[in-house]
């Protein structure tokens, strides 16, 4: 009994998955639509998007959302910019869609999380005393 030649058998080669996945880390404020991504390892769509969820786990749309919004937890950790400034940069095109994605996801809200990691990383005042 032989292999269908459409069937996903092993995903994809290493190199195209740290290809696509660097493509995507440089680039998370700009869209990535699937048509792109398939273009940075030259695979059509389709066969890319399958083989690369076998690869990782994660459809393409998801994988890249779930980049962003690693992304953004490093941005929120600052004070310096407003979520507003984080959203464009992680490539939202809205911060209220960057807050209802980063909510989903994370299950909580980019405000939430921000005063969340600003209250565990003050110094606690206890003295030392246990």
């Amino acid at each position: 009994m032989g292999i269908a030649a459409d069937s996903v058998v092993g995903g994809l080669p290493a190199w195209r998955v740290r290809r696509v996945t660097a493509h995507i880390e440089q680039n998370l404020d700009k869209p990535l639509p699937l048509t792109g991504l398939a273009a940075v390892v030259h695979m059509s769509p389709f066969h890319f998007a399958r083989l690369f969820r076998h690869s990782t786990g994660h459809p393409p749309h998801r994988f890249v959302i779930r980049q962003r919004i690693a992304r953004a937890r490093e941005f929120l950790a600052r004070p310096e910019l407003t979520i507003a400034e984080i959203s464009r940069r992680v490539g939202f095109r809205t911060p209220n869609h960057f807050t209802t994605v980063f909510r989903r996801v994370s299950g909580v809200t980019p405000r939430g999380y921000r005063i969340e990691h600003a209250r565990e990383a003050r110094p606690r005042d206890d003295g030392g005393a246990q």
